[in-house]
Parts: structure tokens; sequence; C-alpha cells
């Protein structure tokens, strides 16, 4: 980081882009940026916020990029002909991809805790982050989502901390291949499952960034993960849900619908704790274990991490209630890839009413990687009275292959004997779930990089009230 230039952030408000804006004003760095959003006209309150905290907002055509003096930071959504950029080619300022720059800020850090995994990253950091402000170890904290526990009237997109203590807790992103620009002290592994790159792709990309720390921090229940436990060079510190053979493992799990509870049980120490979470699934009773599992390796004792992680009350949009109207639920989540949509059905169908999912891809080119797997976990998650309604991939413009289409996923899951739909456009898919949702049903809004769904979720509270 460079505190004697400024730095303009072109996509300012994408998910991990605005907390690394955060982070940078956080330190006393002078902060610009655009985003194509707000030429929309999109997400007004986001765009507030940010410029609340100091930070000027331009169009995104090049007009706030003037001097070689300034730092471009770009958003992988950025594309080379985007006025941001042709601009700082222009004057000769230095042009930096976001994970750049926040390896650089990551990697001269104390203390490195690096958060990595196919699925429950955000929910991990939050976790970690909420465990360690409340221990008193003041991390910073780079987020890819709100963290609840930190939202204020001031703050409501909370989704990074700027502390002064010796912890930088982080995200870390396999999609685009920067996770190995991260040199960890702690590297956390969730899980590894197809999403972005291929399996042999994936191995190569986890093993390296295991092999860089000092202590990593691995679950055995996913078959590739355990395998990083051989190849691991530093020391490890590995978490299950029942397994003894981990160092930290549940003997008992008690779920519930707006939340989950559980014992654990540390295997050299035989210490035991008692953990109860505001947030449902035992997906996030991994979660905490590996949230405690860093803890561990960070020195705390067990009793004091578990009583630490206490009042954590989630992340935006996982799972999160947006509201209930007329005996029908509606619930956003962030899932968008096979794991995360396979754990978002399963806590949900552990109790009772109908599933009326909504699931925009986030992307053609997910999509197209993807589509065989996404059949595959529709037609074995979802219940026999479920219904699937999919509109178009989001897209923002760019160049992108448009060959696999959300009518593709809904045709080979109807194939399987449920029932399923595609729509054009995503209104059309409001339109359908407020005529489908009777009382008992749960209406689910899925999908990623796009945060209108969070709008259009509480839209159809509104319009079930009204109904």
């Amino acid at each position: 980081m460079s505190p004697a230039k400024s730095y303009f952030m072109s996509g300012i408000g994408g998910s991990g882009m605005l907390p690394l804006a955060l982070i940078l004003r956080g330190k006393g760095v002078t902060v610009a940026g655009s985003d194509r959003s707000l030429d929309q006209g999109r997400l007004g309150a986001k765009f507030e916020y940010l410029k609340a905290q100091g930070i000027a907002l331009f169009p995104q055509d090049g007009s706030g990029i003037t001097s070689a003096d300034q730092i471009l930071v770009r958003s992988a959504a950025v594309e080379d002909t985007v006025g941001d950029v042709v601009a700082a080619k222009r004057v000769g300022a230095e042009d930096l991809k976001r994970p750049q720059l926040l390896a650089e800020l990551f990697n001269a850090a104390p203390v490195r805790i690096g958060v990595a995994g196919t699925s429950g990253k955000s929910t991990t950091t939050g976790m970690i982050a909420w465990l360690l402000y409340r221990a008193g170890r003041d991390p910073t904290v780079m987020n890819g989502a709100v963290m609840k526990n930190f939202v204020t009237p001031d703050a409501l997109f909370a989704s990074a901390l700027v502390g002064k203590g010796d912890a930088f807790v982080s995200e870390v992103d396999e999609s685009d291949g920067s996770i190995a620009r991260y040199e960890p002290t702690i590297a956390v592994v969730n899980n590894i499952a197809l999403d972005h790159k291929s399996m042999d792709e994936l191995r190569e990309l986890f093993t390296g960034f295991v092999n860089k720390a000092e202590i990593a921090v691995l679950n055995l229940d996913n078959e590739e993960t355990a395998h990083l436990v051989i190849k691991a060079r530093g020391r490890t510190r590995t978490y299950s849900l029942r397994s003894g053979l981990a160092d930290l493992h549940c003997p008992a799990i008690r779920p519930a619908p707006d939340g989950i509870s559980f014992d654990v049980l540390e295997k050299d120490t035989r210490d035991t704790a008692s953990v109860e979470l505001s947030v449902p699934g035992e997906h996030n009773v991994a979660n905490a274990l590996a949230a405690l599992s860093v803890a561990r390796a960070y020195g705390l004792s067990l009793k004091e991490a578990a009583e630490a992680l206490k009042g954590f009350s989630g992340t935006k949009r996982r799972l999160e209630v947006v509201g209930k109207a007329n005996s029908v639920t509606v619930i956003d989540d962030f899932a968008h890839n096979p794991d995360k949509i396979t754990a978002t059905l399963a806590t949900l169908h552990a109790f009772p009413g109908r599933l009326l999912i909504m699931f925009q891809p986030h992307g053609f080119g997910p999509l197209r990687l993807m589509k065989n797997e996404f059949i595959e976990t529709f037609a074995k998650h979802m219940a026999s009275d479920d219904v699937l309604i999919m509109p178009d991939p989001v897209y923002y413009g760019g160049t992108t292959d448009r060959s696999v289409t959300s009518e593709h996923i809904v045709a080979g899951v109807r194939a399987r004997g449920l029932e399923a739909m595609a729509f054009a456009e995503r209104n059309a898919c409001g339109d359908k779930l407020i005529e489908l949702a009777e009382p008992g049903d749960r209406i689910v809004v899925m999908g990623a990089r796009d945060d209108t769904l969070s709008v259009f979720a509480a839209e159809l509270v509104e319009r079930l009230l009204r109904r």
C-alpha cells in the first residue's frame, strides 16, 4: 500500500471491492471510485454509504482518473475497454487488479489468517471476526459479505473492520487463481468442490495455499480437504462434525429452525465447550468449528473462544429471513454453486414447508461449467412438491459465451420428474412465485454477484402483504 498516493477503485460497489475500499479509507488513505451500478442508478444506499465515508464517486468513464499519482484498482468485471482503464493508461497511472492490492495488505500483517474453500468462506470469516473482536484482539477483517454483528445505522454495509491488533483476517479466492498470492500464517480450507475451475486446478491451488502456512485448519468431513492433511508442510488443526480423529469434533448437535447448538470436544486436551448459534444448519456448525480451530491456533483457549463466539448473528444473504406475510416466509440466500445449494436445501428440508426456489445463476460461464452438477443438485435435493424457477443469469456487459442458459437447467430437472420453469426476466419469476405461494410455503431467493436480489426478496414480502 502506498499512503503517498490515492487509490481509484473501479467497480467499487462489488462485494470484494467495497470492503477493500473501506480498509484503505480506514487507514487514512485517499480513496475514490466508480461503478457501473452507480451509473445505472442502482443500489443508491450503498453508494451513499461510501460517500459518507469520505469516498468520492465518479462515472465509470475515466473522468475520475487524471493523474499518474493515482493507483487504479479494478475488479475482475472491469475490462480493458472500460473508460477508467483507458484513462489510467493515458495518464500513466498504475493499474492493479483487486487481488494484487488485497494480497499486499494481507501479506504485510504480523498474523495473517486466510479463509479459503468452495463454500462457507464469508460466514467463517465473519465468525472469526466476531470471535477475535469479542476476545479483545481488535482484528482487521476483509469479508465478501456484510457481517451483521458490525452493522449500525451509520455502517449498513459492514463487510470490513480496521483494527489495531496484529491479525488480518480475509477471505481468499480460488476462482481467479489469486489464492496463490497470499502468504498465510493460518490457512483455513473449509471444503473443495467443483465451482469455477477443474478439480485438478483446485487441488494444485489449495495445496500451494496450505503449504505456505505455519498452521493449516482443515475439514476432515470433506474428502478433498482431508487429503491436504498429509500434504501440509506445517502444523495442522483438523475439525469434523462427528469424527473423533479430528482435533475438534461434536459429540452432540441440536438443530432448530432458527439456529443450532452443539457440544465441542478437543481431542488432545479433552476440553469441552457448548456453543449456541442463531444461524441454522450443520454447515454452520462446520463453519463454527473452523473458527474455533483458528482461535485455538491463535492462542485462545477453547472455552474462551466458544464464549467469544456467542451472539454471532450471521452474514447478510446467508439463509436470511427477509420477512413473513400471509404465512409465507421469504428467505434470501447466497447459494450459487452445487455445494452451497445442497447445504441450503438440506437445512431448510429439516423442517416442514414446501420450497419455492428462485435461483439466478451468477454468470453464463459458471452455468456452462457446472450445468450437469446444477441439474443433479436440484434433482437430488428438491422435495417432490418443491418448485424451481430460474431467470437468465446475471449479466452486466462484456464478452461471454451464452451457449448454456437457465432453460437447459430446468429442462434437466423436469426430466427427473420435478417441477421447474425458466423465464427470461426476473420480474416474471417474481410474478410466478406470488401466484404459486400458499400458506406454509417458503420462498428462497438464491444467487450471487447481484445485490438487487435482496431488494427483489424484500419486494416479494411487500407483494405478499398486499395480496
